[in-house]
């Protein structure tokens, strides 16, 4: 299992994040999460110039790597321990992202079924929608 940990300082204090080492995941984050007062998962992260294109506004491929992130943390009290892969995975890019920017995904969870978990969400910079996603996970067990 992938060892979760809490943010003690800076920007992200009291958020958590996955202790993660040599992973796409931190090569193009970190990102974190946590749940908002009503148990719905908020994750998070601050835009730097490693997120831009050659525009100077964030790639759309960190925004869908991103959408990903949040697929599952929107999911994680579905999943109910197992582990899961994205089966699909789709977006609409509504607005632009530059550097410095706050950018934030909530979801909620469509359908949780015996094997497959759907899942819809947006990502805003403030009140801003910057993207919506709606995506698919497969859930399996370690055997």
């Amino acid at each position: 299992m992938v060892a979760r940990k809490t943010v003690d300082e800076g920007e992200f204090a009291g958020w958590d994040t996955y202790d993660l080492k040599d992973t796409f995941d931190q090569v193009v984050g970190p990102f974190y999460f946590r749940a908002d007062a009503d148990g719905r998962m908020r994750c998070a992260f601050r835009a730097e110039q490693k997120h831009m294109n050659a525009g100077g506004r964030m790639h759309g491929g960190c925004l869908m790597t991103f959408a990903d992130i949040a697929l599952f943390q929107t999911a994680y009290q579905q999943m109910e321990g197992s582990r899961g892969v994205t089966v699909q995975l789709d977006s609409t890019f509504v607005d632009a992202v530059k550097v410095g920017d706050l950018v934030e995904a909530t979801g909620e969870v469509v359908r949780a079924g015996g094997s497959l978990v759907f899942v819809r969400g947006t990502i805003a910079v403030g009140e801003r929608t910057v993207m919506t996603f709606s995506g698919v996970i497969k859930r399996w067990k370690e055997a």
